[in-house]
């Protein structure tokens, strides 16, 4: 049942082309998920494949940042996730080109034919400790269900040669994702350290992979200058997509 409008916009976040709903996500919107779907290069792509999708947002900033010709898969393993995933691409200008499935990634992966020129993830990345509120909140937090290995085999999987595997991660969690995802035979050609202000070191950082060797180019970007702003570099990257840029 696709929801009313009035009610979708009290319980998610508006952006400039489509709306997302998140209630019945365990993690909603925020700006980890907004970076990444930014700044994942697009440069010829076909295919993409968005891995744990949550409520459909990196398929969706996706969608719109890519040609009418360009098809995308949104893998999401929690059942009301992915009800709410699809809803929120049935209510998009996009739903002819994004599909949502719901199933668990390694077994789904299994079962394809045909390799993405991008992926993307927003993966969990805390091990086990303090229990969740909820089952679902677990799992979309925890590593237990798909843990790095496992989700830089799933995306070894489904590659194509040239392609490129985009996740962020907190900054200290990112190095040794990175140490893991070398050891297994990927290649790291860009990476953006991000940092809440000048000041500040990095918090998160943004990193893609491909199975092609090329350079590694490398950067910073702060969140907000001085005056508590958002920042010329983080005002480029996302004025495509928030109401107030």
């Amino acid at each position: 049942m696709i929801h009313s409008k009035s009610v979708l916009r009290r319980n998610g976040f508006t952006f400039k082309q489509f709306f997302v709903a998140h209630d019945r996500c365990a993690m909603k919107v925020g700006t980890d998920g907004i970076l990444l779907g930014a700044w994942a290069p697009i440069a010829r792509v076909n295919r993409i494949l968005d891995i744990g999708t949550g409520s459909g947002l990196l398929a969706l900033m996706l969608a719109q940042r890519t040609e009418a010709s360009v098809t995308l898969d949104a893998v999401e393993l929690d059942v009301d996730a992915a009800a709410q995933a699809a809803e929120n691409v049935q209510e998009s200008p996009w739903a002819q080109r994004i599909a949502v499935h719901q199933a668990d990634v390694r077994d789904w992966i299994a079962g394809q034919n045909s390799r993405y020129d991008l992926i993307v993830s927003n993966p969990p990345y805390y091990e086990q400790g303090v229990e969740c509120a909820t089952p679902q909140r677990e799992q979309a937090r925890y590593t237990t269900s798909l843990d790095h290995t496992a989700l830089l085999a799933c995306a070894a999987d489904a590659i194509t040669e040239e392609g490129f595997f985009c996740v962020v991660l907190p900054e200290n969690i990112g190095n040794s994702f990175t140490e893991q995802a070398l050891a297994m035979g990927w290649h790291l050609r860009l990476r953006t350290d991000v940092a809440e202000t000048e000041l500040r070191l990095p918090h998160r950082v943004l990193l893609a992979f491909s199975p092609a060797v090329g350079e590694c180019f490398m950067d910073r970007l702060v969140i907000r200058g001085p005056e508590q702003q958002y920042s010329e570099g983080y005002a480029a990257l996302t004025q495509a997509f928030y109401l107030f840029m």
